[in-house]
């Protein structure tokens, strides 16, 4: 796990946290005020967006790492080179950096043949970055393939 200043990723990663920093500006976060959104870059060089979608309801929320998923595989999209997250919100996570959820991890994990998907993570106010691995993040990880 690489943490550094936004300033400092490649144009192609950054292209990807913008892409992600616009999803987050559609989020669906009435309860939380913590907008995320997600952007997966496939395989192609297609990119797939998806934003947290919350609810009253709280387990029937969704994560913007899991729309994202959803959304790719509804179009037939399952092969990613990378993932970017941004998120924005007011109170204690200002300035944070927020990292996919135990679920989103293992929904992640689902999607690696033999490689990695590359995880970009980008704070809150866009200063600071993590760069890091869906295997570094969710260690011994099961799947159908592994």
């Amino acid at each position: 796990m690489k943490t550094l200043r936004a300033s400092a990723l490649k144009p192609a990663q950054k292209r990807l946290i913008r892409a992600a920093q616009k999803a987050a500006a559609s989020a669906y976060a009435p309860y939380s005020g913590f907008s995320v959104g997600a952007a997966l870059l496939c395989d192609d060089g297609t990119v797939i967006t998806g934003s947290n979608v919350e609810n009253a309801a709280y387990g029937s929320s969704i994560c913007a790492e899991r729309a994202a998923l959803l959304h790719a595989n509804a179009i037939g999209a399952r092969q990613f080179k990378a993932l970017a997250v941004a998120s924005k919100g007011k109170g204690p996570q200002a300035g944070e950096i927020a990292a996919p959820c135990g679920a989103c991890r293992q929904m992640l994990y689902e999607f690696i043949d033999t490689g990695d998907i590359e995880v970009i993570l980008v704070s809150s106010n866009g200063r600071d970055a993590v760069v890091t691995s869906v295997r570094e993040l969710l260690p011994l990880g099961f799947g159908p393939r592994r």
